[in-house]
């Protein structure tokens, strides 16, 4: 089994990054997402999310740096990772948003705000199976080669298995050597069966497998979305869970 190792290797990785930012000052990037955070078209329901995702300490696990070329799938109607990014990337860096037309459309007239003026739209087709209980995604002509960072944001469970490989292969693709491949999900328990109830979460060792299986290499992996309070039996939805979900992190790398 190839992961085995990379788990035990990625959690010492993350416990000793916790360790060291008690310690130390904080980073560039945790600096510039700080800001980022105060940024005034940010709405209180989206502020509210803040202590629970961590963003100060996730954007710094995921490697994210001023002036990268960036690619976030599906933003979805809220765009919390977005309005946090871009300003991040700041003028050197780009964006690039995969997301329906309908998506970006509900967002008014975000993107004219000149902290976006490094964000570009890739649009794609995009509609609900209701038989599967999954997204379907239609063809995704995104013009990038050489992204530092390819991020999937508790999107992955959304889609069947068809699908989930075809967006690992759009994301190894758009990648250069390298670059790293962010997904963040919530956690099912290894092996249980997939159901409807458990439809919204996902078992992180097949996902290591599929993503695996696109090319790439696990390169680490954080607990800091661990929720031991999530006995992972519940939809994600529920009143009890809502917001306070079990997630695992994990990153991989583009070999070099």
């Amino acid at each position: 089994m190839r992961f085995f190792p990379a788990l035990i290797s990625s959690s010492l990785i993350a416990l000793s990054f916790a360790a060291s930012a008690q310690q130390q000052e904080p980073s560039a990037t945790q600096k510039r997402v700080a800001d980022a955070l105060k940024m005034e078209y940010r709405t209180e329901a989206e502020r509210a999310r803040d202590a629970n995702r961590d963003p100060v300490n996730a954007l710094e696990f995921m490697g994210l740096k001023e002036g990268m070329t960036v690619v976030e799938f599906f933003p979805a109607g809220q765009a919390w990772y977005t309005k946090i990014v871009a300003p991040v990337l700041g003028e050197k860096g780009e964006l690039w948003l995969i997301d329906s037309e309908r998506t970006f459309d509900s967002w008014g007239d975000l993107l004219q705000n000149p902290v976006f003026e490094n964000t570009n739209k890739v649009v794609v087709e995009a509609g609900y199976n209701r038989q599967e209980g999954r997204y379907e995604v239609g063809e995704i002509n995104l013009p990038v080669k050489d992204a530092d960072l390819f991020m999937n944001i508790r999107e992955y469970h959304n889609f069947n298995p068809a699908d989930k490989a075809r967006l690992n292969k759009t994301a190894f693709d758009a990648l250069k050597p390298g670059g790293r491949y962010v997904i963040i999900d919530h956690s099912r328990r290894h092996n249980q069966p997939e159901s409807r109830l458990l439809g919204r979460r996902e078992d992180p060792v097949q996902v290591i497998l599929e993503v695996q299986d696109a090319g790439f290499e696990l390169e680490k992996a954080s607990d800091m979305f661990f929720r031991e309070s999530d006995a992972l039996n519940l939809e994600v939805g529920h009143e009890s869970v809502a917001g306070q979900t079990d997630r695992f992190f994990l990153v991989f790398k583009k070999p070099e």
